[in-house]
This record gives structure tokens, sequence and C-alpha cells, in this order.
């Protein structure tokens, strides 16, 4: 053996190359580091630690169980989303002596993805127990929440929110991204109850950079707004109808570091105008509000809660200077037709952003209230520009081209999946032809 190998440096670096290959039909990655680790002693543990540092499901751990490993591996068992293993039916827990089996790998697992539906198998272990002592990122989704939440995790993704959430208190010290997601509930209040124990269990975490979780309480935005760590915010409500944003007892907030906000599939549209109206982000460069496959009477709802776009579109440039990338996408209809922004407002709120490089929103053309002779205040960041219109024609094609071209140089189309703006874009095309291009 070259003595270079000897070195830890050295081979740890060679091992993590032989990590990154990506997997073929006749030799996978996990593969190469099996066979690296029976090599010889060297290079075990090294090779080990990358073959255990990312797990998906419990079943590689429990095949290491000399009573399980049969059942396992030798009916053919194929993991997916789609595929619920049979093996674990009747199967009785773990024994003492079998935990030590299971927890032979555990400490060198970084990242753990559980879909498992029979976490009962591990019903020995203390409720107390750390069994995965070195894990950093969770994404988890059955019950035993204690066993998988050493202080040394930074990231987690659960799919339920329950009592559980009370060892993030004492144990994820360190946490510092943060995803939940609900599915849907059954109709009995627990999703309410649920949803007001995340918004009590978000006071705990204090060291969040990333969150992704349903609509909280106003007095969780509040303590969110009092964390100078987090960057990245996302309301996703999932599947579920949450409850609408208490307005009782709002203050204005300021969250002074938050760069990105997102609103996905918003249940009460009404939430987003209460954010922005009693909420500043002075520091936000992304933007995205996304309402799609909407229903009809939330489709009314939204187009009532916005029934100035306008102002809405003003306020959120105003309070957002810095703000580059901008996202207001929303199923576009009869119901939403009053929701559309005017050409002038476009520019006016794109005069409060001068550093914005791309925008999506919907748009109102019917009339064009802007004048084409007119002297352009020219905006030279906006590179993508996405519009849509609930009109069935564009008014003036050819003129509203002159408009684009003089204000924003540095557009040369506008996005859309509707064709009725081909006609538009070849009009730009041509301008921007024939006149000399401008230094973008």
């Amino acid at each position: 053996m070259h003595q270079g190998l000897l070195i830890p440096e050295v081979l740890l670096e060679i091992f993590a190359y032989v990590n990154i290959i990506p997997s073929t039909e006749t030799t996978s990655t996990q593969k190469l580091l099996a066979a690296l680790a029976r090599t010889c002693k060297i290079f075990h543990e090294p090779a080990m630690d990358l073959l255990w540092t990312e797990i998906h499901g419990l079943e590689p751990l429990l095949g290491c169980v000399a009573r399980l490993h049969p059942l396992i591996y030798h009916i053919g068992t194929r993991w997916g989303d789609s595929y619920k293993p049979r093996w674990a039916k009747g199967v009785e827990p773990l024994s003492a002596h079998e935990t030590h089996q299971f927890l032979r790998h555990s400490s060198r697992i970084r990242t753990l993805n559980i879909r498992s539906e029979h976490p009962y198998l591990l019903s020995v272990i203390p409720a107390e127990a750390y069994v995965f002592p070195r894990l950093k990122s969770l994404s988890f989704s059955a019950i035993y929440l204690n066993h998988f939440l050493p202080r040394t995790m930074h990231r987690c993704h659960l799919l339920s929110v329950d009592k559980g959430l009370q060892y993030f208190v004492t144990r994820c010290i360190a946490l510092e991204h943060l995803y939940i997601y609900t599915p849907i509930s059954d109709d009995d209040g627990s999703t309410a109850d649920e949803l007001s124990l995340l918004s009590d269990r978000i006071h705990w975490c204090t060291r969040l950079v990333t969150l992704s979780c349903p609509m909280l309480d106003w007095a969780a935005w509040k303590h969110l707004s009092c964390l100078p760590t987090l960057l990245k915010l996302e309301i996703d409500p999932g599947c579920i109808d949450s409850p609408s944003l208490p307005k009782q007892d709002l203050v204005n907030l300021s969250f002074l570091n938050i760069t990105s906000l997102s609103f996905r599939e918003l249940c009460d549209a009404g939430d987003i105008i209460t954010v922005m109206q009693h909420s500043r982000f002075p520091s936000l460069k992304e933007f995205d509000f996304e309402a799609h496959f909407l229903s009809l009477e939330k489709a009314e709802q939204l187009s009532h809660a916005l029934p100035h776009y306008n102002d809405v579109l003003l306020q959120a440039m105003s309070s957002w200077p810095h703000i580059r990338t901008l996202d207001i996408s929303h199923l576009l209809d009869d119901h939403l037709s009053s929701s559309e922004v005017s050409l002038r407002g476009l520019f006016t709120a794109l005069s409060l952003c001068p550093q914005l490089h791309r925008l999506r929103l919907p748009i109102n053309i019917a009339t064009i209230d802007v004048d084409p002779d007119a002297e352009p205040i020219q905006h030279t960041s906006l590179r993508s520009l996405e519009l849509e219109t609930s009109e069935s024609e564009i008014a003036d094609a050819e003129t509203l081209a002159r408009i684009i071209s003089a204000w924003l140089p540095c557009v040369d189309q506008v996005l859309s999946t509707d064709r009725r703006w081909d006609k538009f874009n070849k009009h730009l095309k041509s301008l921007r032809a024939a006149t000399a291009p401008y230094a973008c």
C-alpha cells in the first residue's frame, strides 16, 4: 500500500470523491464504499462513515439485526413512496440484545429520512435515549420523535405537529433549519390544536435561519421578528385549511434581516395583506406569493382581499427597496381581474426598487395609461419580466412594445404562458434590432 494512503486527510479526500461519483445500473456509490470498507482495516472506518452518513428509512439499520435481515433483504423489498413494505407485519419489537445490533452504526448517521410505519419496533429503547448522537438533518413522519433529536442537529423536516415538539426546547439548541409540512387532518379540531402548539413551540427556537411552516399566530410572528439569525421564511399550509392569521393585538413589526419571504398555496388570501400592512422587510431580496388551484370561493376571497392591487404593490416595493426578485402569481380568471396592476402602476412601483432583476405579476392592459411619447424613466436592472392578463386581447401590442422598449431597456421579451404575448414580443424584437442595443 502506498504510504500516502496512511495519511488520514489524503484518505478522506479520496473517499469523498468516491462518494460523489454518480451511480450506474451496475455499480452504486454504496457498493463502492462497501467494497472499500472490506478492503483493509485502514479503509474500514472512513468508508463506513461515508456509507452511513445519509440513510433513507429505518430498514438499513434494522437490517443489521440478525432476526430481521432475511425479512428485509430476502423478499426483494422495494423502497419507494408508492410502496409500503409489509415485512414488519406481526414482527416482535427489538429485544435489548437486538437494540445493540440496531445501533451498531447509528453514531455515523448525519442525515436521516424516515417514512417508516413501524417505529414500534424501537419501543424497547428508553424514551430519553440519544440513539443518533451526531445527527444533523432529520426528515420524519412517525412517532418516537425523542429518539432522533440530538443537540447537534441543525436541520429538521417534520410531517406532523404533535407533543413531540416540546423536545426542541431541551435538545435542539442548535436547530437552524426547520421545515414543517402538515398533511390533511380529520375535521375534529386537531389541526387547529396542532398549529396552536406549533406557534407556541416556535418561541423556543432562537437560532433559526430558515423556517417553512403553516401560518402562525401573531405572537409567533412577533417572536420571529426578534430573531437576528432568520433569513428565509416560507409560509406553506400544505394540504390543510389552516386558521386565518388572528387580527387581535396587531402591532407593526420589523424583520430586519429576512431576505426571502414566500407564501405558498395561501389558504386565507387576507393573511398576506395583514402581514404586509403590519410588517417591514427592509433587507428583503426575494418575495414569492402563490395561490394556484383556488376554489371559486377562495378566488372570490382573494379578489375582495386585493381590490387595490396597485396600492399593495407600491406598499411592498416601498418597504423592500433592496428586493431583486418579486413573484406574485395566482390563478387569473374573471373573479381576479380587479387584482391586476396597471401599466402606470407597474412603472411607479419599479421606480422604488432600482435593484429589481426579476418580476412576475398580473397586469391590466385593456387600456394603456402611459404616454408612449413621454420622456421615459428607465429601469436598467430589470432583466426578466413575466406578465399575465385576464383580458381577451392586448389592446395595442405595437404601442405597448414601444413603451416597454423605452422604459425597460434590458427586457428583451415578456415571458408568459399566454400566446397572446407573441405578437407583442415580435414588435419588441423588431424595436431592439432597429436601435442600438442598450449596454446592460
